[in-house]
């Protein structure tokens, strides 16, 4: 399952990426997230390993997140290897006097939230938690 959500922020990328590179901060404007903990020796950068229990809904999981990709002022690329699996990445782009943040998800649900009929679902619900998310990380910032 694809899932891909952007959003402009009215402040500079540099601004952005502070609050986004500030991973266990995360858990403040991702309504999903319940906490953000970071539980490797790497706080930030590739390799960075958080425990994330998530609740969409009546469903609850614990999300594990390897952090793979990390390019400063840009990108932060991941891997989920908990009960959902997949890869996904925030990049950071300057447009016009602000940034464009955009997220991308590729997640695969397993037979115990449906499998790939679940994704059918779960998709647009997703897609406008995490529009969601977003416009309460550019509320932070703008």
């Amino acid at each position: 399952m694809d899932v891909s959500v952007s959003v402009f922020i009215d402040a500079p990328p540099h601004v952005v990426w502070a609050d986004v590179a500030d991973l266990t901060s995360h858990g403040e404007w991702m309504q999903d997230a319940e906490t953000v903990e970071i539980v490797s020796e790497a706080q930030s950068g590739a390799g960075t390993v958080m425990r994330v229990p998530t609740r969409v809904g009546p469903l609850t999981t614990e999300d594990w997140i390897i952090v793979t990709d990390w390019v400063d002022g840009e990108r932060i690329g991941v891997v989920h290897v908990g009960i959902v699996t997949g890869a996904g990445a925030i990049v950071i782009e300057a447009e016009g006097e602000g940034t464009r943040v955009s997220w991308e998800e590729q997640l695969a649900l397993p037979w115990s939230l449906g499998g790939p009929i679940g994704e059918i679902v779960a998709r647009p619900i997703l897609s406008a938690l995490w529009s969601a998310n977003l416009r309460r990380l550019a509320s932070r910032l703008s």
